[in-house]
C-alpha cells in the first residue's frame, strides 16, 4: 500500500511548552484515518502542521515523498474542511463551491462541470443558487465538504466538522462521509473527541494523550486489545483493576485466580480491562457482588455490581432490582491484559480524559 503522507519525529512548542513529542505516523493513500483524544492532547496541531497553517520546531512532513514542513498551505494538495464551515456569506452555493478553483484561474466551463459533480456526492445538486443563509447546519457542511472536494486534493483535513450538528443530524453525516470517502478514494484526515465516530467511521485510529500517539491501528484492534489504561477508557466502556500475573494464563485480581488467554511472566503487576458486554451475570460465579445501579440503556441494561473492594459494570439484556445478590462470570477472553509502565488508578485514567 502506498504512503501519502509520513510525519517523521514532529515536535512543536508554544511559550515553552511541548505540545507535540515526537509524533511518528504514517497514512496510506485512500485511507480514512481519525487522530482522537481529549482537549488539548495536540490532536488538532497534529492537524494544523499536515495542511500548513502551523510549521513543526522539530521534525519532518513527507508528502509524497516530498518535505513540504516549509511549504504554504496554498501549495500543497490538501484542503481543510472546518467545523464552523468557513464559508463565504456573501456567496451563493454555487461560488463558494467554485471559488478555489476560480483562484486556479480555471476555466469557467470545467469549473461548472466540477461544481456540479461535487454537489451532487453531497446530494445538493438542485442548491448551486441558493443563498449560505438559507442553509441548515447539515446543508453548510456538506457545501464545505463539496469546496473541498471540487479541488481533487489528495488529503482532506477534517477538524471536529460535525461537532455543531445535533445527534440525528450527526449520525447521518457520519455515514454520508464515509460513503464519499470510498466513493472517491480521497485521504480523509479526520479530527474528533468523539469515540463511537472514530470507531463507525475509521479505517485507522491514531488515539493521542499529552502530545503522543498512545496507540495506533485499526478500531477494532485498539478496541480490543488497548495498549493501556487510557485508551481502554477513551474507546467504549470498559472495568480495569490492577492484577498480578500468578502464572502464564492466570492472573489474580480482587483476591481470586483468574484464568486468561495472555502469556505474561509469573509475579508481574498488570493492569486488566474487562468490556461490560462481555461480561454475564449469573447466579454461580466466582465475583459475587450486590446489584447498586440500573441504567435501561435502550437494549440493554447497564448493570453495576459492587463488592466489598470492587464495583464493576455489565451489559445485561433484563432488568435486575437494585439490591439483589448476583455473581458476574468472567470468562478467559473476557480479560484483556496490560502492561502497567506508567501505574494509573482508574480515577486518574478517566481525570486524563476528561
Amino acid at each position: 500500500m502506498d504512503q501519502v503522507l509520513n510525519l517523521k519525529n514532529v515536535s512543536k512548542f508554544y511559550e515553552g511548552k511541548q505540545i507535540l513529542k515526537n509524533i511518528d505516523l504514517d497514512v496510506i493513500k485512500g485511507e480514512f484515518l481519525t487522530l482522537i483524544g481529549p482537549s488539548g492532547c495536540g490532536k488538532t496541531t497534529t492537524l494544523r502542521i499536515i495542511a500548513g497553517f502551523e510549521n513543526p520546531d522539530e521534525g519532518e512532513l513527507i508528502f509524497d515523498g516530498k518535505e513540504i514542513s516549509q511549504i504554504p498551505p496554498n501549495e500543497r494538495n490538501i484542503n481543510t474542511v472546518f467545523q464552523n464551515y468557513a464559508l463565504f456569506p456573501h456567496l451563493n452555493v454555487y461560488d463558494n463551491v467554485a471559488f478555489g478553483l476560480r483562484i486556479k484561474k480555471v476555466k469557467e466551463e470545467i469549473i461548472k462541470k466540477k461544481v456540479k459533480e461535487s454537489l451532487a456526492l453531497v446530494d445538493l445538486e438542485n442548491y448551486d443558487q441558493r443563498a449560505i443563509s438559507r442553509l441548515s447546519g447539515g446543508q453548510k457542511q456538506r457545501v464545505a465538504i463539496a469546496r473541498a472536494l471540487v479541488n481533487e486534493p489528495e488529503i482532506i483535513l477534517f477538524d471536529e466538522p460535525l461537532g455543531a450538528l445535533d445527534l440525528k443530524l450527526r449520525k447521518r453525516m457520519q455515514f454520508e462521509l464515509k460513503n464519499i470517502q470510498k466513493e472517491v478514494g480521497i485521504t480523509f484526515i479526520y479530527v474528533t473527541h468523539d469515540q463511537e465516530e472514530a470507531l463507525s467511521m475509521s479505517d485507522k485510529i491514531a488515539v493521542m494523550n499529552k502530545g503522543v500517539i498512545e496507540q495506533f491501528g485499526t478500531p477494532q484492534h485498539i478496541y480490543e486489545e488497548p495498549v493501556n489504561a487510557f485508551v481502554a477508557n477513551f474507546l467504549g466502556d470498559s472495568n480495569i483493576f490492577p492484577g498480578k500475573m500468578v502464572a502464564n494464563r492466570l492472573v489474580n485480581f480482587l483476591g481470586i485466580n483468574f484464568s486468561c488467554v495472555d502469556k505474561v511472566l509469573p509475579g508481574k503487576e498488570v493492569d486488566l480491562m474487562l468490556r461490560p458486554e462481555y461480561l454475564y451475570i449469573t447466579d454461580d460465579a466466582k465475583l459475587k457482588g450486590k446489584v447498586t445501579n440500573t441504567m435501561f440503556k435502550g437494549n440493554y441494561y447497564d448493570i453495576t455490581v459492587a463488592g466489598d473492594n470492587f464495583s464493576i459494570h455489565v451489559y445485561h439484556p433484563e432488568f435486575i432490582e437494585i439490591g439483589s445478590n448476583v455473581g458476574v462470570d468472567i470468562e478467559p477472553d473476557a480479560i484483556h491484559v496490560m502492561e502497567n509502565k506508567t501505574r494509573k488508578t482508574l480515577g486518574e485514567a478517566n481525570e486524563e480524559i476528561h
